[in-house]
């Protein structure tokens, strides 16, 4: 594990280590998925695009606080990076959040989105939606003890609540009693009762246009939409109406993607990362993290998918499954997965 560097050279306002950035990282970013963006998944995610904004996973104020865990690792190479906190307890969240900055995250995040049951148990996520003046005061806990942005993450509604004054509301209230002026929007409401995270995630039906109005209605606001959207094409159709993309899934089950994001999305001019080349750059990690006791498959879990549609993939795919999770298992395997595709090029 690389040394986390200091909150100095923290992103802000679209300027990083004294360079002013054309457009802000979260034009584009990629969404917080629990179990998926670990710290491994950022990394590879990382050598795709060197632009796009990364969240973790959600982790709780309870987690950071009373875990035996370092919740709050990862790797030098990841910035910009966000933090994703689950909570609604205004000084927990202040304390997470003043540590995360010693860190040297570049952005908090509130989730004001998750539906699952557990989450709702712990009084946060998207039954927070129904607490604005709450969500409101945790915000401003947070920006009390960071420099660092604090934004949030949230739905378009919550049960019977799905009305856009309802949404209006919410943000209003927010903005009015925090300094909070970015916001994530998923263009589904939420069903907290009924519903498994993954038919939340589905089910409800997307209301773009209803982001598109709130931009016009908070045109003062940064304002990014997330749900469903599953290419750069149709980010790109996003972009003409909101600040940011965020997308999930589909970048997670499709990385190479990411790939292209630098010169479709920032304007850059580098060249597009090889993903073969990307592979291959991912290997000294893998060995890093070996050697500290990582096991293989919990870093090439999350490589998968990046040669969808290619020949071979398959093959891909099922070396690394079969023999990546066996003991003693090294970059040979991903090697000898990587020979099936190039072989077929």
């Amino acid at each position: 594990m690389h040394e986390n560097r200091k909150p100095e050279n923290t992103v802000r306002d679209g300027v990083i280590k004294g360079e002013v950035r054309k457009f802000k990282p979260s034009r584009f970013s990629v969404a917080p998925m629990l179990d998926w963006t670990d710290r491994h998944c950022r990394y590879f995610h990382r050598l795709l695009s060197k632009e796009a904004l990364l969240y973790t996973e959600m982790v709780t104020t309870g987690a950071i606080i009373h875990g035996k865990g370092n919740y709050l690792a990862y790797n030098e190479q990841e910035h910009p990076l966000a933090l994703q906190l689950g909570g609604s307890e205004p000084q927990a969240l202040a304390h997470c959040a003043k540590l995360a900055q010693e860190r040297g995250y570049d952005e908090i995040n509130l989730n004001v989105g998750c539906p699952s049951d557990r989450v709702q148990n712990g009084r946060f996520g998207a039954c927070l939606m129904g607490e604005a003046a709450l969500v409101a005061d945790c915000v401003k806990a947070m920006q009390d003890v960071v420099d660092i942005p604090v934004t949030v993450k949230t739905r378009i509604g919550i049960d019977e609540q799905d009305s856009y004054a309802f949404l209006c509301d919410f943000i209003d209230t927010v903005v009015k009693n925090s300094a909070c002026d970015n916001f994530v929007i998923h263009a589904r409401k939420a069903w907290l009762s009924g519903l498994s995270p993954k038919e939340n995630r589905e089910i409800p039906p997307l209301d773009y246009p209803r982001v598109y109005q709130l931009k016009k209605d908070f045109p003062q606001l940064t304002l990014s939409i997330n749900g469903g959207i599953k290419s750069l094409e149709e980010a790109k159709h996003h972009l003409q109406h909101v600040d940011g993309v965020m997308i999930g899934r589909e970048a997670y089950q499709n990385p190479s993607m990411l790939a292209h994001v630098d010169r479709e999305l920032f304007n850059q001019t580098a060249p597009v990362m090889n993903t073969v080349e990307a592979i291959k750059a991912l290997y000294p990690y893998i060995e890093q993290e070996l050697s500290t006791g990582t096991y293989l498959g919990h870093i090439t879990r999350h490589i998968l998918g990046i040669f969808q549609g290619i020949p071979g993939a398959r093959q891909w795919r099922r070396h690394l499954s079969e023999n990546a999770h066996k003991a003693g298992s090294d970059v040979t395997v991903v090697e000898k997965a990587l020979e099936m595709v190039t072989e077929r090029m």
